[in-house]
Protein backbone atom coordinates (compact mmCIF):
# COMPACT_ATOMS: atom_id res chain seq x y z
CA UNK A 1 0.00 0.00 0.00
CA UNK A 2 1.08 3.52 -0.29
CA UNK A 3 2.74 5.10 2.17
CA UNK A 4 2.16 8.70 1.51
CA UNK A 5 0.56 10.37 4.11
CA UNK A 6 -0.55 12.99 2.57
CA UNK A 7 -3.09 10.73 0.42
CA UNK A 8 -6.65 10.19 1.10
CA UNK A 9 -7.25 6.53 2.37
CA UNK A 10 -10.46 6.79 -0.16
CA UNK A 11 -10.56 8.02 -3.75
CA UNK A 12 -13.75 8.13 -5.65
CA UNK A 13 -13.15 9.07 -9.17
CA UNK A 14 -15.74 8.94 -12.25
CA UNK A 15 -17.57 6.37 -10.66
CA UNK A 16 -20.16 4.36 -13.18
CA UNK A 17 -22.51 1.47 -12.02
CA UNK A 18 -25.87 0.05 -14.15
CA UNK A 19 -27.76 -3.13 -13.99
CA UNK A 20 -29.14 -3.38 -17.17
CA UNK A 21 -30.80 -0.49 -18.64
CA UNK A 22 -30.78 0.94 -15.57
CA UNK A 23 -27.58 3.55 -14.57
CA UNK A 24 -27.31 3.24 -10.62
CA UNK A 25 -24.36 5.35 -10.57
CA UNK A 26 -23.32 7.93 -13.56
CA UNK A 27 -20.11 9.79 -12.64
CA UNK A 28 -19.53 9.91 -8.72
CA UNK A 29 -16.24 11.61 -7.30
CA UNK A 30 -15.23 12.45 -3.79
CA UNK A 31 -12.33 11.91 -1.30
CA UNK A 32 -12.43 10.95 2.13
CA UNK A 33 -9.44 12.30 4.40
CA UNK A 34 -7.81 10.13 7.37
CA UNK A 35 -9.58 10.25 10.36
CA UNK A 36 -12.94 11.40 8.71
CA UNK A 37 -16.47 10.31 9.04
CA UNK A 38 -18.15 10.65 5.35
CA UNK A 39 -22.02 10.05 5.24
CA UNK A 40 -23.77 9.19 1.88
CA UNK A 41 -27.58 10.07 1.36
CA UNK A 42 -30.14 9.83 -0.67
CA UNK A 43 -33.65 8.17 -1.55
CA UNK A 44 -34.05 4.49 -1.81
CA UNK A 45 -32.19 2.97 -4.93
CA UNK A 46 -30.23 6.07 -4.84
CA UNK A 47 -27.03 3.59 -5.36
CA UNK A 48 -25.52 4.22 -1.85
CA UNK A 49 -25.02 0.65 -1.08
CA UNK A 50 -23.69 -0.51 -4.58
CA UNK A 51 -21.11 2.34 -3.75
CA UNK A 52 -20.48 0.47 -0.86
CA UNK A 53 -19.99 -3.16 -2.38
CA UNK A 54 -17.78 -1.55 -4.96
CA UNK A 55 -15.67 0.13 -2.61
CA UNK A 56 -14.85 -3.39 -0.92
CA UNK A 57 -14.63 -5.03 -4.18
CA UNK A 58 -18.22 -7.04 -3.80
CA UNK A 59 -19.02 -5.67 -7.68
CA UNK A 60 -16.89 -4.42 -10.15
CA UNK A 61 -17.68 -0.29 -11.47
CA UNK A 62 -18.13 -0.21 -15.25
CA UNK A 63 -15.77 2.48 -15.42
CA UNK A 64 -13.99 4.91 -13.21
CA UNK A 65 -11.90 4.58 -10.20
CA UNK A 66 -11.66 3.23 -6.57
CA UNK A 67 -8.39 3.81 -4.75
CA UNK A 68 -8.09 2.68 -1.64
CA UNK A 69 -5.06 3.96 -0.05
CA UNK A 70 -4.00 4.22 -3.43
CA UNK A 71 -4.75 0.84 -4.39
CA UNK A 72 -7.16 0.78 -7.28
CA UNK A 73 -9.55 -1.80 -6.34
CA UNK A 74 -10.62 -2.94 -9.29
CA UNK A 75 -7.17 -4.05 -10.41
CA UNK A 76 -5.69 -6.30 -7.39
CA UNK A 77 -6.03 -10.02 -8.35
CA UNK A 78 -7.98 -11.94 -5.10
CA UNK A 79 -5.17 -12.25 -3.20
CA UNK A 80 -4.22 -8.73 -3.62
CA UNK A 81 -7.56 -7.49 -2.61
CA UNK A 82 -8.10 -9.92 0.90
CA UNK A 83 -5.16 -7.83 1.91
CA UNK A 84 -6.46 -4.51 1.47
CA UNK A 85 -10.06 -5.74 2.93
CA UNK A 86 -7.87 -6.74 6.02
CA UNK A 87 -7.48 -2.64 6.58
CA UNK A 88 -11.49 -2.50 6.27
CA UNK A 89 -14.15 -3.36 8.54
CA UNK A 90 -17.65 -3.60 6.72
CA UNK A 91 -20.94 -3.83 8.85
CA UNK A 92 -23.68 -5.08 6.85
CA UNK A 93 -27.11 -3.75 7.29
CA UNK A 94 -28.24 -6.55 8.93
CA UNK A 95 -25.33 -7.28 10.86
CA UNK A 96 -24.71 -10.83 8.93
CA UNK A 97 -23.86 -12.74 11.64
CA UNK A 98 -23.39 -16.25 11.18
CA UNK A 99 -26.48 -17.93 12.45
CA UNK A 100 -24.62 -21.33 13.76
CA UNK A 101 -22.25 -19.55 15.64
CA UNK A 102 -22.22 -17.87 19.00
CA UNK A 103 -21.53 -14.37 19.32
CA UNK A 104 -17.85 -14.73 20.66
CA UNK A 105 -17.41 -17.40 17.38
CA UNK A 106 -18.63 -14.51 15.01
CA UNK A 107 -16.45 -12.14 16.28
CA UNK A 108 -13.26 -14.11 16.61
CA UNK A 109 -14.03 -15.63 12.95
CA UNK A 110 -11.98 -12.89 11.10
CA UNK A 111 -8.84 -13.24 13.76
CA UNK A 112 -9.27 -17.50 13.36
CA UNK A 113 -9.15 -17.40 9.41
CA UNK A 114 -6.48 -14.35 8.68
CA UNK A 115 -4.34 -14.87 11.88
CA UNK A 116 -2.26 -17.00 13.45
CA UNK A 117 -3.14 -15.68 16.99
CA UNK A 118 -2.84 -18.20 19.87
CA UNK A 119 -6.18 -19.39 21.36
CA UNK A 120 -5.95 -17.12 24.64
CA UNK A 121 -4.58 -14.26 23.17
CA UNK A 122 -7.06 -14.74 20.94
CA UNK A 123 -9.90 -14.90 23.71
CA UNK A 124 -8.83 -12.08 25.04
CA UNK A 125 -9.28 -9.64 22.15
CA UNK A 126 -12.74 -11.17 21.60
CA UNK A 127 -13.63 -10.00 25.18
CA UNK A 128 -11.89 -6.97 24.51
CA UNK A 129 -13.98 -5.97 21.37
CA UNK A 130 -17.43 -7.09 22.66
CA UNK A 131 -16.88 -4.75 25.72
CA UNK A 132 -16.35 -2.04 23.32
CA UNK A 133 -19.41 -2.07 22.33
CA UNK A 134 -20.94 -3.21 25.32
CA UNK A 135 -21.94 -6.44 24.59
CA UNK A 136 -19.37 -8.40 26.73
CA UNK A 137 -22.46 -10.46 29.07
CA UNK A 138 -23.57 -11.71 25.69
CA UNK A 139 -20.42 -13.40 24.33
CA UNK A 140 -22.12 -17.35 24.39
CA UNK A 141 -25.29 -15.95 23.02
CA UNK A 142 -26.67 -16.83 19.52
CA UNK A 143 -27.33 -14.27 16.88
CA UNK A 144 -31.20 -15.54 17.32
CA UNK A 145 -31.36 -14.65 20.86
CA UNK A 146 -30.18 -10.69 20.29
CA UNK A 147 -32.31 -7.67 19.45
CA UNK A 148 -31.51 -6.15 15.98
CA UNK A 149 -29.72 -3.51 17.77
CA UNK A 150 -27.42 -6.27 19.69
CA UNK A 151 -27.09 -7.68 16.17
CA UNK A 152 -25.67 -4.51 15.01
CA UNK A 153 -22.96 -3.86 17.64
CA UNK A 154 -21.94 -7.57 17.27
CA UNK A 155 -21.42 -6.79 13.64
CA UNK A 156 -18.96 -3.69 14.71
CA UNK A 157 -17.26 -5.84 16.95
CA UNK A 158 -16.65 -8.15 13.60
CA UNK A 159 -15.89 -5.51 12.00
CA UNK A 160 -12.94 -3.92 14.13
CA UNK A 161 -11.48 -7.36 14.84
CA UNK A 162 -8.61 -6.91 12.41
CA UNK A 163 -7.87 -2.90 13.70
CA UNK A 164 -8.93 -1.95 10.19
CA UNK A 165 -8.30 1.59 9.62
CA UNK A 166 -11.29 2.64 7.13
CA UNK A 167 -14.64 1.65 8.48
CA UNK A 168 -17.84 0.96 6.00
CA UNK A 169 -21.55 1.20 7.67
CA UNK A 170 -24.62 0.49 5.05
CA UNK A 171 -27.48 1.59 7.27
CA UNK A 172 -26.39 0.96 10.96
CA UNK A 173 -29.31 2.40 12.27
CA UNK A 174 -32.19 0.97 9.94
CA UNK A 175 -35.12 -0.67 11.82
CA UNK A 176 -33.76 0.66 14.82
CA UNK A 177 -35.82 2.56 17.71
CA UNK A 178 -34.41 6.06 18.26
CA UNK A 179 -32.82 5.48 21.86
CA UNK A 180 -30.91 2.17 19.91
CA UNK A 181 -30.06 4.03 16.71
CA UNK A 182 -28.48 7.32 18.94
CA UNK A 183 -26.36 4.37 21.02
CA UNK A 184 -25.00 3.42 17.38
CA UNK A 185 -24.70 6.91 16.41
CA UNK A 186 -22.53 7.42 19.79
CA UNK A 187 -20.37 4.70 19.17
CA UNK A 188 -19.50 5.53 15.46
CA UNK A 189 -18.74 8.87 17.50
CA UNK A 190 -16.71 6.93 19.74
CA UNK A 191 -14.82 5.20 17.12
CA UNK A 192 -13.74 8.36 15.46
CA UNK A 193 -12.49 9.61 18.48
CA UNK A 194 -10.36 6.47 19.78
CA UNK A 195 -9.17 5.25 16.70
CA UNK A 196 -9.25 8.08 14.12
CA UNK A 197 -10.33 5.56 11.97
CA UNK A 198 -11.70 6.62 8.02
CA UNK A 199 -15.18 5.95 7.62
CA UNK A 200 -17.84 5.81 5.08
CA UNK A 201 -21.50 5.41 6.28
CA UNK A 202 -24.72 5.22 4.15
CA UNK A 203 -27.65 6.03 5.80
CA UNK A 204 -31.02 7.44 5.67
CA UNK A 205 -30.95 8.79 9.28
CA UNK A 206 -29.77 12.43 8.86
CA UNK A 207 -30.79 13.05 12.41
CA UNK A 208 -27.40 10.43 13.03
CA UNK A 209 -25.76 11.75 10.18
CA UNK A 210 -25.84 15.36 11.20
CA UNK A 211 -24.35 13.95 14.42
CA UNK A 212 -21.65 11.92 13.49
CA UNK A 213 -20.37 12.92 10.14
CA UNK A 214 -18.20 15.53 9.27
CA UNK A 215 -19.07 15.84 5.88
CA UNK A 216 -22.34 14.78 4.10
CA UNK A 217 -23.10 13.39 0.21
CA UNK A 218 -26.36 13.34 -0.72
CA UNK A 219 -26.99 11.31 -3.96
CA UNK A 220 -29.26 11.71 -7.07
CA UNK A 221 -30.12 10.35 -10.03
CA UNK A 222 -26.96 8.45 -9.96
CA UNK A 223 -24.94 11.96 -9.11
CA UNK A 224 -24.18 13.92 -6.43
CA UNK A 225 -26.63 16.46 -5.80
CA UNK A 226 -25.33 18.25 -2.91
CA UNK A 227 -21.51 17.83 -1.15
CA UNK A 228 -20.85 19.71 2.16
CA UNK A 229 -21.81 19.60 6.25
CA UNK A 230 -24.92 19.82 7.33
CA UNK A 231 -24.93 23.27 7.71
CA UNK A 232 -24.56 23.48 3.87
CA UNK A 233 -26.85 21.18 2.77
CA UNK A 234 -29.64 23.28 5.13
CA UNK A 235 -28.24 26.86 3.16
CA UNK A 236 -28.96 25.51 -0.21
CA UNK A 237 -31.44 26.25 -2.28
CA UNK A 238 -31.62 23.54 -4.34
CA UNK A 239 -35.18 22.02 -4.52
CA UNK A 240 -34.02 18.63 -4.40
CA UNK A 241 -31.98 19.26 -1.80
CA UNK A 242 -34.54 21.60 0.15
CA UNK A 243 -37.11 18.54 -0.31
CA UNK A 244 -34.96 15.94 0.80
CA UNK A 245 -34.51 17.67 4.03
CA UNK A 246 -37.91 18.36 4.24
CA UNK A 247 -38.97 14.88 4.23
CA UNK A 248 -35.77 13.55 6.36
CA UNK A 249 -36.71 15.60 9.42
Amino acid sequence: MSSDSSQSPIEVDALKKGFGAQRVLDGIDFQVAQGETLAVLGKSGAGKSVLLKLMIGLQQPDSGSVKIHGEEIAALQPGQLNEVRKKMGYLFQNGALYDSLSVAENVSFPLSHNTKMPDGERKRKVKELLANVDMARDLNKMPSELSGGMQKRVGLARALALDPDILLFDEPTAGLDPITADEIGALIIGLKKQRKMTAVVVTHDIHGARKFADRLVLLRDGKIAMEGTFADLQKSKDEFVVRFLKDAC
